[in-house]
């Protein structure tokens, strides 16, 4: 932005006097390449601005940095400076794909969330480069993820592919190698671990082929993506980012103690070793909430259950992070508007699905896409959809409902999740699957009850929402822990009432009586009173729902959407970059970047170690 006419900070501070004075004599409209030769001339270069306005307000800016610093005015300013041009996103575990693959194992809400977040980030970043004056410079945003040979009827053996929505952005799909070969079947997220370096190394040169160049921005997402992202980070001198989505930690209560007795199933040892090591390397953190943070007065939260621990026989974390540590920040994410929007939009509704959908719902035929029926159409539907994890709480929805009477004559319910349609290969999953047929012969919910194989057609899903809205039904999200609750925000946006759990982001999503409601999913009983009250009070008061309706979108136009998300990104990526930059030889950086590599080496590669091999049938 500056060229080498300018040398020190007065000769800059006075030929941005300069430049601010003339452009003031022009029309606010100028287009910069009007005065590009002048700005060449005293030292400038394009990158402030399209039109004289535009480079007016930020060179203004610039000198009260320069004359009277403020930290506002800091992050304004350097959220305005163009730095990222080119974003690596990575995702390396499940069936990442754009059809067809949700409800597979390790495949659910990360997917949908990345899927939202590029598409708007892009919009974002096309919009500051305009706004900048570089419309000749193209962004990429590439999603690294696992290349899969043996896709199961998926998209997940292509290599690459352009991701919907976007002009300059794709899917790269890298697979996953050993000495012996490439492994061509799904593995569990718990099993990854003896895969990543080599697989850090093959994404680098297939990302340095496609971008031809280091990206300026890289964010991982989950435990591996994170350890990848840390990795690549250190090897580019990129910005780094992290996701964490769902920190196991506080998912498997005393994981850290008895980790020896989980470590067989889950790997915890390599696991909390790449948390460690990743939120400790990367430049900034995103949360979707302040709990995933620090937690509540009734729950740690997921990085704070980081700060100390013991895991006996292999090592004490004293300092493992700081929860008020700067570099963490709440953003929230949002529902994809042009999927998600209120029912009462009519002119919008896509109604040539509500065949299909009184299908899924209503069809007298029980197969393996839908199991049980719905006898009395006329009652409003308890509508529930997430994977079919022991953590998600589907079956201790289910069995709430069969054991309240009450209830099950005021609504139906509805449960997508688990795929029936095929054979899983998750041992949790077919715990829980095994769990709800017992539920439905224990409490004899046919009549009243209907369980679909999870779909992954999410223009289908957000008219769902709104058939479901038209029936003055509601959603519920009944997880024991849900680190935001991208479903919440889906059925609020699409202004479904809406119960969720409140361990978690949920909490913070709604106010408990206006846009929404609070439940406890460790107390069935009154989670069944809360629905029923609610459903009586509708009953006998319909405006009642449509106040609560009304609310819950307001909650999410005002908090949580995609455009807002994606400002706060490209803001926090130019203040980290700046401190990032200006920090390289801060001698306290360099030496906890090589504890943090020391760390790597000793703990987590021994751990990986540890982890068997998957082999291919």
């Amino acid at each position: 932005m500056v060229n080498d006419r300018i040398q020190n900070l007065n000769q800059l501070q006075s030929v941005v006097r300069e430049a601010v004075d003339y452009l003031s004599t022009l029309p606010l409209d100028t287009p910069f390449s009007d005065f590009e030769d002048r700005f060449q001339v005293i030292g400038l270069e394009r990158g402030w601005g399209d039109t004289a306005e535009s480079v007016s307000d930020m060179l203004n800016l610039l000198l009260q940095l320069l004359e009277a610093p403020d930290h506002c005015a800091v992050e304004k300013f350097l959220g305005t400076v163009p730095m990222v041009f080119n974003v690596v996103i990575l995702s390396p575990h499940g069936y990442f794909a754009q059809d067809n693959v949700l409800g597979y194992p390790d495949t659910g809400g990360q997917v949908v969330y990345i899927l939202d977040q590029v598409p708007a980030m892009e919009r974002e970043m096309l919009k500051r480069m305009k706004k900048q004056g570089l419309n000749d410079i193209i962004p990429r945003i590439i999603i690294v993820t696992r290349l899969l040979p043996d896709a199961v009827g998926t998209t997940c053996n292509q290599r690459i592919e352009k991701v919907y929505g976007t002009e300059h952005s794709y899917i790269l799909r890298v697979p996953f190698r050993t000495e012996e070969g490439i492994l061509r079947k799904w593995i569990s997220r718990f099993e990854v671990w003896p895969y990543m370096e080599t697989f850090t190394e093959d994404v680098a040169n297939e990302i340095l082929g496609e971008l031809q160049t280091k990206p300026d921005l890289i964010i991982g997402n989950y435990s591996e993506g994170n350890l990848v992202a840390t990795l690549l980070a250190h090897k580019f001198g990129s910005i780094q980012s992290t996701i964490a989505h769902a920190l196991e930690k506080t998912k498997y209560p005393n994981s850290d103690l008895y980790w020896k007795k989980f470590e067989e199933k889950y790997h915890f040892s390599s696991q909390f070793t790449a948390d460690l090591i990743a939120m400790n390397h990367t430049d900034f953190i995103i949360t979707s909430t302040f709990q995933e943070i620090a937690g509540s007065k009734n729950s740690y939260g997921q990085y704070e259950s980081h700060t100390a621990f013991t895991m006996p026989g292999l090592y004490r974390v004293v300092h493992g992070i700081d929860a008020f540590d700067p570099k963490f920040n709440i953003v929230a994410p949002g529902a994809d508007m042009s999927l998600y929007f209120s029912y009462s939009v009519k002119s919008r509704r896509l109604t040539n699905f509500h065949p299909e959908i009184e299908e899924l719902l209503f069809s007298a035929v029980e197969n393996e896409e839908h199991l049980c029926v719905l006898k009395d159409r006329s009652k409003p539907i308890l509508f529930t959809m997430a994977r079919l994890d022991r953590v998600k709480n589907l079956t201790g929805l289910v069995e709430m409902y069969g054991k309240s009477a009450r209830l099950r004559e005021l609504v139906n319910l509805v449960v997508v999740g688990g795929d029936r349609r095929k054979e899983s290969k998750d041992l949790e999953e077919q715990a829980e699957m095994k769990k709800m047929y017992e539920l439905i012969d224990t409490y004899k919910l046919n009549g009243q009850f209907r369980w679909i194989s999870s779909q992954m057609n999410r223009e289908r899903n957000g008219e769902l929402y709104r058939y479901i809205a038209d029936k003055r039904g509601a959603f519920v999200q009944p997880a024991f822990y849900e680190a935001f609750g991208l479903t919440v925000v889906e059925s609020m946006t699409c202004g479904l009432p809406t119960f969720a759990t409140l361990h978690g982001g949920p909490a913070e999503i709604i106010v408990h009586g206006k846009s929404g409601f609070h439940i406890d999913p460790y107390h069935g009983d009154e989670v069944a009173q809360v629905l029923v009250n609610f459903f009586e009070k509708c009953r006998d008061d319909p405006t009642h729902w449509e106040a609560i309706s009304a609310g819950g979108l307001k909650r999410i136009l005002e908090n949580f959407t995609w455009q807002i998300y994606s400002e706060r990104v490209m803001n926090l990526a130019g203040v980290y970059g700046f401190w990032k930059h200006v920090s390289k030889k801060d001698e306290r950086e360099i030496e906890k970047r090589r504890y943090i590599e020391m760390f790597h080496t000793l703990m987590y590669r021994k751990s990986a170690e540890s982890v068997p091999l998957a082999v291919d049938e």
